[in-house]
C-alpha cells in the first residue's frame, strides 16, 4: 500500500522528525493537522507513550497524506513487531539492536538507530541504517558531528536530545542530515491550554531556521 510507505522527498523538505511522547490520543488527533500545516512532515509516536499503537493506527488512518509516521523507542524485536503492526512507516531506537537493524534493512522499513561513540555509529551505518539518531546529543553538541562528518561524510546523522530552536542551526551547519526533536518542539504547556493557534506558531518557528534546499 503506498500510504505505508516512507517518503524520502517528503523528510527532505522539512528534515525533523518530531517525537511524540507521552501525548494523549485526543490531543495528537488535534496536533497531527497543525504539524502539516506548520510546514513539518515526519512524526515518531515512541513505543512507550500509553496507546503508542492506536495513535500510529489513527494517524495512518486520518492523517498520513503528507505526513511520514513512524515509531520510536524501538528496543527489541517484539516493540518492532508491535511498530510495524500499527502500520509505522519508519523505526527509530535508542540503542544498537542489530536484529532490529537487519529485520528494517531486509524489509527496506527506513531504519534511524540510536548511537553515540564513533565506533557505535560506524557500526549501525555498516549494517544499513538509513541515517544514524546521534544519541544524546545534548552534551556532544553540533561540533561532535563536525568532528564524525570529517573522517567519515558518508554517514548520515540524525542528532537527538538538546536540540532546540537556539542550536538547530549549528546542528545543520556542521553537517546533520535532520534533527530529532521531542519536548521543545511538542511545547507541553501549549499543549496542556490547548492552544492550538500558538503551537502553529511555535512549530513554524523551527521550519523557518530550516536550511533552505
Amino acid at each position: 500500500m503506498s500510504e505505508s510507505t516512507f517518503s524520502w522527498e517528503l523528510f527532505q523538505k522539512a528534515p525533523i522528525v518530531g517525537i511524540v511522547r507521552n501525548v494523549s490520543l485526543a490531543d495528537v488527533i488535534r496536533i497531527l493537522p497543525i504539524f502539516r500545516e506548520a510546514g513539518l512532515t515526519t512524526i515518531e509516536i515512541t513505543m512507550n507513550t500509553p496507546g503508542a499503537e492506536e495513535i500510529i493506527r489513527f494517524a495512518l488512518e486520518n492523517e498520513s497524506d503528507g505526513l511520514n509516521i513512524g515509531a520510536g523507542t524501538v528496543c527489541t524485536k517484539d516493540d518492532l513487531k508491535l511498530a510495524l503492526n500499527a502500520g509505522a512507516q519508519f523505526i527509530v531506537t535508542p540503542i544498537i539492536d542489530k536484529k532490529v537493524i537487519k529485520y528494517c534493512v531486509k524489509k527496506e522499513i527506513p531504519i534511524f538507530p540510536g548511537a553515540f561513540t564513533p565506533t557505535e555509529i560506524y557500526n549501525a551505518w555498516s549494517m544499513g541504517a538509513n541515517m544514524v539518531k546521534i544519541y544524546p546529543a545534548t552534551s556532544l553538541g553540533p561540533e561532535y558531528i563536525k568532528d564524525l562528518k570529517a573522517p567519515m561524510n558518508q554517514l548520515k546523522l540524525l542528532p537527538t536530545g538538546g536540540v532546540g530552536l537556539n542550536n538547530m542551526s549549528d546542528f545543520f551547519k556542521a553537517g546533520a542530515n535532520g534533527l530529532g526533536i521531542g519536548g521543545q518542539l511538542f511545547d507541553k504547556k501549549l499543549i496542556l491550554d490547548k492552544n492550538w493557534g500558538g503551537l502553529k506558531a511555535h512549530f513554524q518557528q523551527f521550519v523557518s531556521k530550516l536550511p533552505v534546499a
